[in-house]
């Protein structure tokens, strides 16, 4: 019988192979998807946030620990009930993606479904996707000081697409602050890929 630890340990060390060779055995043996999800993989990449935010791990290890959870993710799909839905972006202008892909894996271990549009986004974009998937959350990044104004010209499109009032927005990126997200009308600023669940979770009040 697998010994389901395995995958908590797994992720939490950044190791994809034992992620996949447990999430393979367990699937084998007939455990439940949404089990995996919620009582190791989203445990796990909690914990690997708090040590990330304790300065006990760093981007390296964060990016093996995700790398781990999409390798058991790959092989569970999409959770039955996800937490929520969110289309994630680097906005217009902005080629920067590592903070982005770091908190988009963060969704991904938290439970949540992720539409990752990559980066240089237009609002256009985050509006049709939002639409589209019936996104819950538009979470926009930005590493840049000069492409900041295109999260708040991307609330604009969303407003005027009547689609606002159905979507909570967060925003992060190097630059970006709490005074920036109240001024521009975001429902939240995260300061770390690790503050994204947390936050998302409130914000949806979950």
């Amino acid at each position: 019988m697998v010994e389901l630890a395995r995958l908590y340990e797994a992720v939490l060390n950044g190791d994809n192979k034992a992620a996949a060779a447990v999430t393979r055995e367990a699937l084998a043996e007939n455990v439940a998807p949404s089990k995996l999800i919620s009582e190791y993989i989203t445990p796990a990449m909690g914990e690997v946030g708090r040590r990330f935010d304790c300065e006990e791990y760093y981007v390296p290890q964060l990016l093996l620990a995700a790398r781990a959870m999409r390798a058991a993710l790959e092989l569970i799909g999409t959770p039955p009930e996800p937490v929520g839905r969110v289309v994630i972006g680097t906005v217009k202008g902005d080629l920067h993606d590592i903070g982005k892909n770091l908190v988009a894996s963060m969704f991904q271990g938290g439970g949540f479904e992720v539409i990752d549009l990559g980066y240089d986004v237009t609002p256009e974009r985050f509006v049709e996707a939002a639409q589209q998937k019936g996104a819950d959350i538009v979470a926009l990044s930005a590493l840049l000081t000069v492409t900041m104004p295109a999260m708040k010209t991307t609330i604009q499109a969303l407003e005027a697409a009547g689609v606002r009032d159905r979507v909570k927005v967060l925003i992060g990126g190097a630059p970006v602050t709490q005074e920036y997200a109240e001024q521009i009308g975001a429902d939240g600023y995260g300061s770390s890929a690790a503050a994204a669940v947390p936050l998302a979770r409130k914000v949806l009040g979950k």
